[in-house]
């Protein structure tokens, strides 16, 4: 599969991989900060923003997306950020093909297994009804029954594209909501990455626990740890000078 990209700057390729839900556009920001030194390549990945939907949504898939990005776009070797999925698919692929990895950088998610957790904001999106709503403000109002947390909409609200047939999402929603629990899958325990590493995680948020560590370090033994305060698990959104500051100490 070809994947949907923006490129910008030139030097050292990095890769940046968006979560569940979101799209290249959620890291444009940070990209232009970090353009001045490197050539970035921001991805939409599989049913998710430009890139094209498909059937199969798990984390084998979405590796041999980028292993198909890395062959189509001549990169030998990148260093890799990812958040959430975008995480779980940088470990993936790190583990599949360490040569081509030059650092990892997970933001906010570990190998392990989640519950599945998406149920409401699947419910939310559903009760919009694109055929009736005329602006994002309409779809804001009714998703606002379900969900009470503005920046949380805004978020979502991001993957509605406008069109001459009237609104839809650019995410798969259908596929993403049949296939939700490959999202959740722990990594296969036997496979490691042993090159640098750095697991980022927001001080607000529960999805890396100090618990967790140890379990990271068998499969990633050489990660780094960092923690962001006053962040929960959109940290480049809600920290972007703090989040910044990390990752520069790294790259």
């Amino acid at each position: 599969m070809q994947l949907n990209f923006k490129r910008l700057g030139e030097g050292t390729p990095l890769i940046i991989l968006h979560g569940l839900f979101g799209s290249l556009d959620n890291w444009m920001t940070f990209a232009r900060a970090i353009a001045a030194k490197r050539t970035v390549y921001l991805v939409d990945q599989r049913n998710h923003g430009g890139s094209p939907h498909a059937m199969d949504h798990h984390y084998e898939a979405m590796a041999d997306d980028l292993e198909v990005f890395f062959q189509s776009h001549q990169i030998e070797e990148a260093d890799i950020i990812g958040h959430s999925m975008g995480g779980k698919t940088a470990m993936q692929f790190a583990c599949e093909h360490p040569e081509k990895v030059k650092q990892l950088i997970v933001v906010d998610i570990a190998p392990k297994e989640y519950p599945v957790h998406h149920q409401l904001i699947i419910e939310a999106l559903e009760s919009i009804d694109l055929s009736a709503i005329k602006s994002r403000g309409q779809a804001d109002e009714q998703m606002s029954k379900l969900i009470e947390d503005f920046g949380v909409r805004q978020f979502l609200l991001k993957g509605l594209a406008r069109g001459p047939e009237g609104f839809r999402w650019k995410f798969n929603l259908e596929v993403i909501k049949d296939q939700i629990e490959n999202i959740v899958v722990p990594l296969d325990a036997q496979s490691h990455f042993d090159g640098p590493s750095v697991f980022i995680r927001g001080a607000r948020s529960n999805y890396i626990l100090e618990e967790d560590f140890d379990g990271i370090l068998r499969q990633f033994p050489h990660a780094s740890f960092e923690t962001i305060a006053e962040a929960g698990h959109w940290i480049h959104a809600e920290k972007p000078q703090a989040f910044l500051e990390v990752i520069s100490k790294y790259l």
